[in-house]
């Protein structure tokens, strides 16, 4: 396994491109099931969520096909094609499903296409239990007959899915997306209530759309899907990613200096600028992203953050504020309101010399003059890009270990800062041990 060297060396200036969104390329990759036709995604970012989906997609029947063109304004010219001219499988084995949650969610395209599959449950989360239960419920509503028995989900429909009337008992991002692509082949009609709004299904919504879907209330809490009997396919750009975005923003902030942020969007991290400007950088938005400059001569203020659904605070910023918070004025305090154990990332700070407390949803964390490098592990995708953040800073090495964590969301990282004129390299290797990984 691999891990990252950093060294802390000054303010970061360039620019780094934003790659095309994780959370939205692989639901989008999923839809393609739902056609026989051709779907090709644009934008596309290669990374390992994206390479597990697609080895599940081939058990599948999915000839995936990937080749790289000319950038185009706001995109880069990666692109994937996905032909499920037919299916010849619909067993999804726990050895595939396990790399990566999302990929429960072909389910629903299966059921819906084929009127039968048989998925492997996704098993535990290290940030929370983040239970399925939604997405049956509404698969059942759906008209889907769900079996569990030894690991898996057994689902049949064979007269269909029906449209049914579906009220979430709280925002859930994956059972919203889960529900909708199910939907679009359903009978009749079907209307999501308390549904999520994240740009990511926003994206969804418009690709199915292009297919051919009819939905109604796009970046509202309540979908209306008219089920067609069959899709067509696209061509669709993959929406930017934010949490990319939002990730080097705060990497610019925590290091000084002036980044540009291109191929991205501004409006899809407002939650996170407005803090930022609150806490004493500089963010100016630009057609195609935004700049942010911080003079590293001057102390943060610290600011006080809660995590929300869209369009609040996103869950997937917090691990990268709370890094950026470690050296601000004063004290600040961050709710996490989404995932439960969503802290993990505290104590590995503190071994680089972040003073925080946490007790349940809440972590205090009081500004320290500076950080000092040392040994530390990633838990999960976000808490490993706020390790690197933290290094930016550091004084000496900071050696972060289980980088496959990061390198499931965030593509050339290394490159990307490097660029900028961060001191960071991949140590390919065994990872390296800290004293947390001995209990």
């Amino acid at each position: 396994m691999d891990s990252i060297a950093v060294r802390g060396n000054g303010p970061l200036h360039g620019d780094i491109p934003v790659s095309g969104a994780k959370n939205s390329a692989i639901k989008l990759m999923a839809a393609s099931i739902l056609t026989d036709q051709p779907l090709r995604l644009t934008n596309m970012p290669r990374l390992a969520d994206t390479k597990f989906l697609g080895q599940l997609l081939r058990q599948f029947g999915v000839q995936v096909i990937e080749s790289d063109g000319a950038a185009e304004a706001g995109v880069n010219g990666q692109q994937t094609l996905f032909h499920a001219a037919e299916i010849t499988s619909t067993f999804a084995p726990y050895d595939l499903v396990r790399q990566m949650r999302a990929s429960f969610n072909v389910l629903g395209p299966l059921l819906a296409r084929t009127g039968h599959a048989k998925v492997s449950l996704p098993g535990g989360c290290t940030i929370g239990a983040r239970p399925v239960d939604l997405h049956l419920d509404a698969l059942s509503r759906l008209g889907a007959v769900i079996e569990l028995e030894e690991g898996y989900v057994s689902a049949v429909a064979p007269k269909g899915l029906k449209g049914a009337e579906i009220e979430f008992p709280f925002v859930s991002v994956g059972a919203t997306e889960h529900t909708l692509m199910a939907a679009v082949l359903a009978e009749g009609t079907t209307v999501l209530r308390r549904a999520a709004r994240e740009p990511e299904i926003g994206d969804l919504v418009r690709c199915l759309t292009a297919m051919g879907a009819k939905i109604e209330g796009v970046d509202t809490d309540v979908l209306t899907i008219t089920g067609v009997s069959s899709l067509s396919g696209a061509d669709w750009a993959v929406i930017p990613d934010r949490i990319e975005m939002g990730s080097y923003a705060c990497a610019a902030a925590m290091a000084g200096g002036e980044v540009r942020l291109t191929n991205a969007r501004a409006d899809l991290i407002q939650a996170l600028t407005d803090k930022m400007v609150q806490a004493g950088v500089e963010v100016t938005p630009t057609d195609d992203g935004v700049v942010v400059k911080r003079d590293p001569a001057v102390r943060l203020r610290a600011v006080d953050v809660a995590t929300e659904v869209y369009p609040g605070f996103a869950t997937d910023l917090q691990a990268q504020f709370m890094t950026l918070m470690t050296t601000a004025e004063g004290e600040s305090v961050i709710h996490e309101n989404i995932f439960e154990n969503r802290f993990m990332h505290a104590p590995e700070l503190g071994r680089l010399g972040a003073d925080i407390s946490v007790h349940a949803g809440e972590a205090r964390v009081r500004g320290v003059d500076g950080l000092k490098g040392a040994p530390v592990m990633a838990t999960d995708l976000r808490a490993s890009v706020s390790l690197v953040i933290a290094g930016l800073v550091a004084e000496g090495e900071t050696t972060i270990g289980r980088v496959y964590h990061l390198d499931r969301g965030f593509e050339r990282l290394e490159e990307k800062l490097g660029r900028c004129g961060a001191q960071i390299r991949r140590i390919h290797g065994p990872p390296v041990e800290s004293p947390a990984d001995e209990h």
